[in-house]
């Protein structure tokens, strides 16, 4: 039987003619359709030798032909919409860019530009001129430069001033982030010495003082922003650290990680360091992220003392971690918002998105489920819920929000988020007690239209 079923399988020569596929040829790269055909006959031989099917007719691979064809030319990176609530999310690109980031990465990507031309000299310039500026008025900063993450600039800065010396940390802060980043590992491997004072929940002055010596090359601060620790607890304030490094004239570094230049507290936010403020209070140097809080592109942002940054400048290890015109577009024009606070809030989509308020959550919830009430099978329920700041900020946080939560009486929660997530611009939804959960917070006003037709063709079994 399945040798019968084998020879009955058409020849590629065979479907190359077929109508479809000379469409498909006409209108899509020849390799992509070449492979699909193979692909889609490799289905049917499994499927036949798998013993799973004894029989098969021509439209059944053609089907196969054109699912498959459509994902190899669809691109792997993609537009999602974000529909978890977590504003920050990682796995979803982080912060989304204002609207003036992407026009202005998209005029400098296609055009040249300036990136290490002074224009007013006529000769060659640096490309973190452009940038230093904006972070110095800021952060109040002498100096600043630009690398292609926070772990980069984490690393440049212990390479430049403790290579081969110690850095004091106090044991609570040696941290762990995403994509197994450790700040032990990040010292090793910059050819600092690790120094451990205090205990994982208590700190003292004194831990410091006594660890340092005539190899101590700084004192390290990092902010635990993605977890906290609570109860018998206790760590130096940043004033303590830096008169303890004043004394014995040793620089301050401080890794505040996800970063931020306003005061979020007094949108209800959790109270977060911000870089003005360590600055303001002696810090030498300070690093922290360009796309998480600051709702910018992915950078490693440094700020501080002009005669320490201007070492980091010279440092062989700057080339490989130096940023390209579209991050320093995309910051500069990031940046640009900070100068007016309420630009910022209005501007910047994770700003926006944290600090919305509760009514205009509701508003926005009741317009899209009035829009998908519309779609026959659909149960909707709008409810309260909680959002999150996501991106190993706020870990504490929880911020009142307004969801949808979804059933479907044709399917469950499983295949229908299932069939969400494999829709042309997939949607990326939770599951809570056999609902799909869309929280509104993270969905932009242009992703509307688009959750509603990916409802109306799962209604159709489209």
């Amino acid at each position: 039987m399945n040798r019968n079923s084998l020879k009955k399988i058409p020849k590629m020569d065979q479907l190359l003619n077929k109508s479809e596929v000379i469409e498909a040829l006409n209108k899509t790269k020849r390799v992509y359709v070449i492979e699909a055909l193979r692909e889609a006959l490799d289905e049917v031989r499994e499927a036949i030798l798998g013993g799973k099917t004894d029989g098969f007719k021509e439209e059944d691979i053609l089907d196969s032909f054109n699912r498959i064809l459509e994902l190899k030319k669809s691109d792997r990176l993609k537009r999602v919409i974000n529909c978890t609530g977590v504003v920050i999310h990682t796995n979803l690109g982080r912060s989304i860019l204002s609207k003036k980031a992407a026009l202005k990465v998209s005029e400098i990507a296609s055009s040249y530009n300036n990136l290490e031309y002074d224009i007013e000299a006529g000769r060659r310039g640096e490309r973190y001129s452009h940038i230093e500026d904006i972070i110095k008025r800021l952060t109040g900063a002498e100096a600043a430069l630009v690398v292609n993450n926070n772990a980069a600039a984490v690393m440049l800065v212990l390479s430049t001033l403790c290579s081969g010396k110690e850095a004091v940390v106090s044991r609570g802060q040696l941290v762990e982030i995403g994509g197994s980043f450790r700040i032990p590992e990040v010292m090793k491997l910059s050819g600092t010495i690790l120094r451990e004072v205090g205990t994982t929940n208590r700190t003292h002055m004194e831990d410091y003082i006594e660890a340092i010596n005539e190899n101590t090359a700084a004192l390290l601060r990092i902010h635990t922003s993605n977890y906290k620790i609570l109860g018998f607890t206790l760590e130096p304030s940043i004033e303590e650290i830096v008169e303890i490094g004043k004394e014995n004239n040793i620089p301050v570094i401080e890794d505040i990680g996800s970063g931020t230049l306003l005061d979020m507290s007094k949108f209800g936010l959790p109270e977060e360091p911000t870089v003005i403020e360590s600055i303001k209070k002696g810090i030498d140097i300070v690093t922290f992220s360009g796309d998480k809080l600051l709702g910018g592109p992915q950078a490693g942002i440094i700020a501080g003392k002009k005669d320490l940054i201007d070492k980091m400048k010279q440092n062989q290890l700057l080339r490989a971690l130096r940023v390209d015109k579209m991050t320093l577009s995309a910051l500069e024009a990031t940046l640009s918002e900070y100068l007016d606070e309420q630009d910022a809030i209005d501007n910047i989509p994770t700003l926006k998105m944290l600090t919305v308020s509760y009514e205009d959550l509701n508003r926005k919830a009741i317009n899209l489920k009035r829009r998908l009430s519309k779609i026959n099978g659909l149960s909707i329920k709008l409810t309260d819920d909680f959002s999150t700041v996501g991106g190993g900020s706020m870990p504490l946080s929880k911020i009142k929000s307004r969801v949808l939560s979804i059933s479907y009486d044709k399917m469950s929660a499983d295949k229908l988020e299932n069939e969400l997530r494999k829709n042309n611009v997939p949607i990326i939804v939770r599951i809570n007690e056999d609902k799909v959960i869309m929280d509104i917070r993270t969905v932009q006003d242009g992703d509307f239209t688009d959750i509603y037709n990916a409802f109306l063709n799962i209604s159709r079994g489209e």
